[in-house]
C-alpha cells in the first residue's frame, strides 16, 4: 500500500520510518569498533552489527526479555481499554461533524421545493451525497461500542464491531467518487447565492455531550473533507488496537480480518483520496499550480508580521490575512510577489552581505508567554468543569489565542532571505533549520522549470490573491486552540534518543546531526551530536535526553560541518554548514509509553540514520527514586554523602563546578544543551565507585556531559535540595505580592534548610551567578539557568496524587504540571536575582557567607 502521509506515526512501518527487529542483547563489541552500551533499563540499547539486514516490521521486540508472559498480557489488555476509549472519543467527535453537515441539509431540501429556493434539489443531493448513510453506519458502531467499553472486562470482545464497520466501508467509495463534484458544486452555489455562502461558512459543531452549549464554527468545505480524512485513518486505528490485543484473544482474528478489508479498500481508492493539485488558469490556458503554502513570520521594517506565503509553480506570493468581519468570507491582501525566474537567496551585488540582523526576543520574555499560556489553559479547564457562562469561556479562549499568536510571532530566530533580481529584498524568520530548508528546497525545485520573467497586472494579481482563499492547504495558524477535538495534545515528559550511525554518503564529510522537537507550536533545537570527521560511515552512538512540552514530532537533520567558509556558495551564506539530509518521525504515545527502546531507520535524501527512542511520561520522570547502592553518591541523601566525605559540599558538586568554570563558562548553552547520555552515565558510575577515576575521566570529557552529570546528581537526590518539608512554604512565599514580605519570608525559609543542603545551595548559587556573568558569550541568562535548575532543585520526591494508569489523563494534567514547574523556576530565579543574602541569626551566619569548601 502506498504511504498515505509523509509523516507516518512512530508505530507504523513506512518508507519514512523502518523499524529493526534485531537482537539487542549482544554484549560483545562489534568488529567495526562500536562501543559497548549496557542494555539495562537505566541505560541504552546496543547497536547491532552491520551484517544484519533491516526488515520492515510494525513493532520492535521489547528489550527486556525477562518480563513474564502474564504481565505482558495484562499490560496489553489494559492498553486495549485505553485505545478503545480513545477510539470512542474520536467517533463521538466525528459524529458531531457529520451532524453539522446534516443540520442544513433538510431545510435546504425543503426550501428547494418552494418558490424561493436557496439551491436546487439536485445540488443538495450532490453536495450532501451519502452523508446520511455515513452517519447511520458510524452511529450504530458508536452505540454498540460504547456499552462494551463502559462495562469493560479484559475478556471483552469488540472485533465483531470493527469487522462489521470494515465491511461497510463501501459507502465511502460512493462518497469519495462524488467528493470532487460535491466541493465544486458547493463553490458554485456560494458564488451564486449569498444566503448559501453564509450558511456554508458558519456550520456549528458541538464540542461534546458534556458541553452541548459549546459549539465551534466550521466551513462546509472543511466538513466535507472529514469523511475523506476519516477513511485514511481507518488502518491506523486498527493497527493500534491489534498491537494491544494478545494473539490468543478471540478478537485477534476478527481484527486481522477487519484490517485486511480496510487496507484492501484503502489501496483501491488511495489515488482518488489524495488531495487534488490546486491550480488556477493563467494566460494562454496554462495552469499555475500551488506547490506549497504556510504561515511564516516576515521581518518588515524591523517589525515581525505574520504572513501566509504561497509558492506557485512560477512565483512566490506573500499575503496578509485580512481581519474578518462576522459572517464574511476570508480574504487576503497581497504584500508582494517574486517570479521564480527572478528569485535568488543572496543579493547579487554582494555575496557576503548578510543583510539586517534578526532582532531576538529575550528568553525570559518567551518563558513569560509560556507561563501565561499555561495559566490561561488552566483557567479554561476550570471553566469547562465548572460549567460557567459561554462569555467567560470565550474571553479566556480569546486571551489564549492572543498569547499563542504572540509566542508564534516572537519565537523564530533563523533568517530566510529572498531577493528579487530587480533589487528588492525580503526576510522571513523561521523557528527551525528544517522548516527553512523545506522552503528553500521547494523554491529551488520549481526554479529549475522557470526561465522567463514576467509581471502581473493589478487585475491579475487581485484574481490570484482572491484564489488563495480556495487554494490554501494550510487553513489555520498552528495554535493549540485551533486543534480539532480529536487531535492529540502531544507528549509531556522526557524522550531519550540514541543516534547510532548513518550510511549512504557518496563522499567523505565532517558529519553531525541535530535534533528538533515541537514545543508550543514551534520547533526548538534540542541536541547535537559530535562532528565525525572525514568519513562516509559515522558511528556516533550518542544518547540524549530531551524534555517534551506537548510535542508531536521529532526532526533530525544531518549536516556537513564547513571549516572553510570560503567554500560556501553565494546562496548559502545563511547556512554555515550544509544540510546533507533531513527527516521526521511522528511521536506516537501508543508505542512510546511501552518504556522499551524503539529501534528505527530514518531514510532521508538517500541517507539512512539509525536511531533508538524511549519515552518517559512526565508523571514518571518527575518521581525521585532513592539509590539501592548507598555506598555511592547518586540517589543518596546529601547529608549522608557530606558526613561520609567530611565535607560541607559533596565532592562531586565541587569537582563538576571547578571543571565547568575552568573550560565551560564560554560554552554556548552550557547546562541547557544536552550532553551525551553515555558519557554522563560513565561519569555517574565513576563518581559512585571512585573519586579519582572520575576526575581523570572528566578532564578528557565534553563539558556538556559534565554539566549533565551535575544536573543528574541533583535530579536523582531522593529528596530535593530544598526538601519536601519546605517545598510548599517556598511555593507559597514566592506567590506573595508584597516585596518586603516576600523577601523576608523567602530568606527565613532558606535559613531553615539542613546545613548540608544550605551549604551546597549557596555554593551552587555563587557558581550559577558566575555563569550568568558570561551571558553575552554563553547565552545563559539568570532566567535560563533558573529554568534548567529550578525543577531539579525543588521538585518534590512524592506527588500528592497517585500516578494514574490512563495516559490520556496524564496529558490533561499538562497545564497543572507546567504551572508547578513555573513556580519552581520562579523560586530559584528569585535567589539568583538577589544581590546578596542578608545575615541570618548568629548561629548560622558563617554558613550563609561561606561558599568556600
Amino acid at each position: 500500500m502506498r504511504c498515505l502521509k509523509p509523516d507516518m506515526p512512530f508505530n507504523m512501518a513506512s518508507p519514512g520510518c523502518v523499524f529493526e527487529n534485531e537482537r539487542t542483547d549482544e554484549r560483545m563489541p562489534t568488529q567495526d569498533g562500536m562501543p559497548y552500551i549496557d542494555d539495562s533499563p537505566s541505560s541504552s540499547p546496543q547497536l547491532s552489527s552491520k551484517g544484519k539486514a533491516c526488515r520492515d516490521v510494525a513493532l520492535t521486540v521489547p528489550l527486556d526479555a525477562g518480563k513474564s508472559a502474564v504481565r505482558d498480557s495484562d499490560k496489553g489488555l489494559e492498553m486495549r481499554k485505553w485505545v478503545l476509549s480513545g477510539i470512542l472519543t474520536s467517533e463521538e467527535t466525528y459524529l458531531s461533524h457529520l451532524e453539522a453537515l446534516l443540520l442544513p441539509m433538510k431545510p435546504l431540501r425543503a426550501a428547494a421545493t418552494t418558490s424561493q429556493p436557496v439551491i436546487s434539489v439536485q445540488q443538495v443531493d450532490i453536495i450532501f451525497f451519502r452523508v446520511p448513510e455515513l452517519y447511520q453506519v458510524h452511529r450504530e458502531f458508536y452505540q454498540a461500542l460504547q456499552p462494551r467499553v463502559q462495562q469493560w472486562i479484559h475478556s471483552q470482545c469488540v472485533g465483531d464491531l470493527f469487522q462489521k464497520l470494515a465491511s461497510q466501508l463501501g459507502v465511502y467509495r460512493a462518497f469519495v467518487d462524488n467528493y470532487k463534484s460535491a466541493v465544486e458544486t458547493a463553490e458554485r452555489c456560494c458564488q451564486g447565492n449569498a444566503q448559501f455562502a453564509e450558511i456554508s461558512e458558519n456550520l456549528k459543531v458541538r464540542s461534546s455531550k458534556e458541553m452541548k452549549e459549546q459549539a465551534s464554527k466550521h466551513t462546509l468545505e472543511a466538513l466535507l473533507y472529514k469523511p475523506v480524512d476519516r477513511v485514511t485513518r481507518s488502518t491506523l486505528v486498527l493497527h493500534d488496537l491489534l498491537k494491544h490485543t494478545p494473539t490468543n484473544h478471540p478478537d485477534y482474528p476478527l481484527l486481522q480480518d477487519a484490517l485486511r478489508i480496510s487496507q484492501s479498500f484503502l489501496s483501491s481508492i488511495n489515488e482518488e483520496i489524495t488531495p487534488r493539485r490546486q491550480s488556477v488558469t493563467v494566460k494562454k490556458g496554462e495552469s499555475r499550480q500551488l506547490v506549497k503554502d504556510g504561515f511564516l513570520v516576515e521581518l518588515a521594517e524591523g517589525t515581525r508580521k505574520l504572513r501566509h506565503v504561497f509558492l506557485f509553480t512560477d512565483l512566490l506570493l506573500c499575503a496578509k490575512l485580512k481581519k474578518q468581519a462576522p459572517g464574511k468570507p476570508q480574504q487576503y491582501d497581497c504584500k508582494w510577489y517574486i517570479p521564480l525566474a527572478d528569485l535568488s537567496f543572496q543579493h547579487p551585488e554582494d555575496m557576503y552581505d548578510t543583510g539586517q540582523p534578526v532582532p531576538v526576543v529575550p528568553d525570559e520574555d518567551i518563558e513569560a508567554m509560556k507561563i501565561k499560556i499555561s495559566q490561561i489553559k488552566n483557567d479554561v479547564q476550570r471553566e469547562k468543569k465548572g460549567g460557567k457562562s459561554n462569555k467567560a469561556l470565550e474571553r479566556l479562549r480569546k486571551k489564549l489565542s492572543e498569547q499563542e499568536s504572540l509566542l508564534l510571532l516572537t519565537s523564530p530566530t533563523m533568517p530566510l532571505r529572498v531577493h528579487n533580481r530587480n533589487g528588492k529584498s525580503f526576510m522571513f524568520i523561521t523557528s527551525s533549520d528544517y522548516e527553512r530548508a523545506e522552503w528553500r528546497e521547494a523554491m529551488r525545485e520549481q526554479q529549475k522549470k522557470c526561465f522567463k520573467s514576467f509581471a502581473l497586472s493589478s487585475v491579475e494579481l487581485q484574481m490570484l490573491t482572491n484564489s488563495c482563499v480556495k487554494l490554501q492547504t494550510v487553513h489555520s495558524i498552528p495554535l493549540t486552540i485551533n486543534k480539532e477535538d480529536d487531535e492529540s495534545p502531544g507528549l509531556y515528559g522526557f524522550l531519550n534518543i540514541i543516534v547510532h550511525s548513518a550510511s549512504g554518503f557518496r563522499q567523505s564529510a565532517n558529519l553531525y546531526c541535530t535534533l528538533e522537537v515541537d514545543s508550543y507550536g514551534y520547533f526548538v533545537n534540542k541536541a547535537k551530536t559530535r562532528v565525525y570527521r572525514d568519513t562516509t560511515e559515522p558511528n556516533w552512538n550518542e544518547e540524549f535526553e530531551i524534555e517534551l512540552e506537548g510535542s508531536q514530532t521529532l526532526r533530525l537533520l544531518c549536516y556537513d560541518k564547513c571549516y572553510d567558509k570560503a567554500k560556501l556558495g553565494k546562496d548559502e551564506a545563511e547556512n554555515v554548514d550544509k544540510i546533507m539530509g533531513k527527516g521526521q518521525i511522528q511521536l506516537d504515545l501508543g508505542v512510546l509509553q511501552e518504556k522499551d527502546w524503539q529501534r528505527a531507520v530514518l531514510p532521508m535524501n538517500g541517507i539512512e540514520v539509525k536511531l533508538s527512542v524511549k519515552f518517559t511520561s512526565r508523571e514518571f520522570s518527575l518521581k525521585r527514586m532513592p539509590s539501592r547502592k548507598q555506598t555511592g553518591v547518586y540517589g543518596v541523601k546529601i547529608g549522608v554523602v557530606t558526613k561520609r566525605e567530611r565535607s560541607k559540599v559533596p565532592y562531586l558538586v565541587r569537582q563538576c563546578v571547578e571543571e565547568i568554570e575552568k573550560r565551560g563558562l564560554d560554552e554556548v548553552g552550557i547546562y541547557r544543551v544536552s550532553g551525551v547520555a553515555t558519557d554522563i552515565q560513565a561519569l555517574k558510575a565513576a563518581f559512585d565507585s571512585n573519586d579519582k577515576d572520575a576526575s581523570v575521566l572528566m578532564s578528557d570529557m565534553d563539558v556538556n556531559a559534565i554539566a549533565g552529570a551535575l544536573k543528574l546528581y541533583f535530579r536523582e537526590l531522593p529528596e530535593p535540595l530544598f526538601t519536601d518539608e519546605l517545598y510548599p512554604s517556598f511555593v507559597e512565599a514566592i506567590a506573595l505580592s508584597e516585596p518586603v514580605a516576600k523577601e523576608s519570608c523567602m530568606l527565613n525559609i532558606l535559613q531553615t534548610l539542613p546545613e548540608p543542603n544550605l551549604n551546597t545551595f549557596l555554593f551552587l548559587l555563587a557558581h550559577l551567578k558566575r555563569v550568568a556573568e558570561m551571558e553575552p558569550v554563553n547565552k545563559m541568562s539568570l532566567h535560563n539557568l533558573a529554568t534548567v535548575f529550578g525543577p531539579t532543585l525543588l521538585r518534590p520526591s512524592e506527588k500528592d496524587t497517585k500516578i494514574v494508569a490512563n495516559p490520556a489523563v496524564a496529558i490533561t494534567m499538562s497545564d497543572s504540571w507546567s504551572l508547578e514547574v513555573m513556580s519552581q523556576v520562579q523560586v530559584l530565579l528569585y535567589f539568583l536575582q538577589l544581590e546578596s543574602i542578608p545575615k541570618p541569626d548568629s548561629k548560622r551566619q558563617s554558613l550563609l557567607f561561606s561558599t568556600e569548601v
